[in-house]
């Protein structure tokens, strides 16, 4: 257990956010501003592209920014002390197409999409992923095919299934690639990114570049597109309502869920004694 930690980084959706939870309330703004005025630096980690990680963050209305922003799961950087974005590894066009000819084998219901130009681009209409662009406030467009999807090199390409995902993830372990890979961040959301990607190698650039130690980390997730960070880190701490890989794999899991302001509970009982 780390007694101060230097930098506390936390996932957002269902470790901070969740359907249900859309906002941070009082208790939980509170802690963190508690932090930094005790000098601990704060981060938050993200599928999400930068430039919604940051809109995201500005809505909550804390005193100070954000010391570090990990977006893309990994894909993009933000330093705030240095003021530099660094972006890392996106998945070649052809890959891309490669991802959506073998996982539209699968199923009709496979439906990937991505984030394109400040848009949403999708293989075909789906009011899940209208429903998606709408929230986000992002226009969707639709791809003509194939190769109006795979024009360009791209972040990550994401498929959300209600249904099946068991089976689904089954089936891509069953034909695996050595240049990119597959991993769950919600539990009806598969992405695809960079072999090399990960919101843990993004935590290691960041540490280097700040001279901060991994050691001194505190990180916070809820499933497996947070592992790599939560094992960088520390101490890495799983939500309860994460899932068992996660949990297997961290220092830790809080007493209660996102619902419950589960990471702003387990600062104040672990790093501030107030149980």
């Amino acid at each position: 257990m780390i007694e101060k930690p230097k930098l506390v980084i936390c996932d957002i959706d269902w470790t901070l956010l969740s359907r249900q939870k859309r906002d941070l309330d009082a208790y939980t703004l509170g802690v963190f501003e508690k932090m930094h005025r005790d000098g601990v630096m704060f981060g938050v980690a993200s599928g999400r592209p930068i430039k919604e990680v940051q809109r995201v963050y500005d809505s909550w209305g804390l005193s100070f920014p954000c010391d570090v922003i990990i977006a893309m799961n990994g894909g993009e950087l933000w330093d705030e002390k240095n003021r530099k974005f660094s972006e890392y590894f996106k998945l070649k066009k052809e890959w891309v197409r490669e991802i959506v000819e073998n996982t539209m084998q699968f199923s009709p219901e496979v439906n990937p999409y991505m984030y394109y130009h400040d848009s949403i681009k999708a293989m075909k209409e789906s009011e899940v992923i209208e429903g998606t662009a709408i929230r986000n406030n992002y226009p969707l467009v639709i791809a003509k095919d194939v190769d109006d999807f795979a024009d360009e090199d791209n972040g990550k390409i994401m498929i959300r299934l209600f249904e099946r995902m068991d089976e689904f993830a089954k089936y891509l372990d069953e034909h695996p690639s050595a240049n990119y890979h597959h991993f769950l961040t919600q539990e009806t959301l598969m992405e695809f990114a960079d072999s090399r990607i990960s919101k843990g190698h993004a935590l290691e650039q960041y540490c280097k570049a700040a001279n901060v130690s991994l050691d001194t980390v505190m990180a916070f997730g809820d499933t497996t597109n947070d592992n790599d960070m939560i094992a960088a880190a520390g101490w890495g701490v799983c939500l309860l309502n994460g899932s068992d890989d996660t949990k297997a794999i961290s220092n830790d899991i809080t007493e209660v869920g996102v619902e419950e302001d589960g990471v702003a509970k387990y600062i104040e009982q672990h790093i501030y004694g107030v149980c």
